[in-house]
């Protein structure tokens, strides 16, 4: 995993894992790798991962079973998904707009590219 310096990199891990349930790698009530397991498939220190599932914990998009590991919240997915369209509307939009409106990009534009690369097909 290619790390960026805009955010924490246990918050990093945490999108991941967060992206895994969103396209379904895994599902409600299902065990995730452990915290070693996956500290050691993303290269990181094992304390990096355990913020990572904590946060995750924390959030209620993860619980553990003593003994067993950590599974999916059952509903994590929709509420991942809650979580990221209302980031998505109240800062990445508006910061998009912002932009379009200071190169001159018009929502037609907008469109055209949308209905180019074929993301109608991906969500309909």
């Amino acid at each position: 995993m290619n790390f960026t310096t805009e955010k924490a990199i246990y918050v990093q891990i945490a999108d991941r894992l967060c992206d895994e349930i969103l396209t379904g790698k895994f599902a409600d009530d299902e065990r995730i790798p452990s915290v070693r397991e996956y500290a050691v498939l993303l290269e990181v220190n094992t304390n990096t991962a355990v913020k990572s599932y904590d946060l995750l914990e924390q959030r209620g998009v993860i619980y553990k079973k003593r003994g067993l590991g950590y599974f999916v919240t059952a509903g994590a997915k929709q509420q991942i998904l809650k979580e990221r369209r209302r980031e998505f509307m109240e800062t990445r939009l508006p910061e998009m707009f912002r932009q379009m409106r200071m190169l001159g990009i018009g929502l037609e534009e907008v469109e055209e590219k949308w209905n180019e690369l074929g993301v109608k097909e991906l969500w309909s």
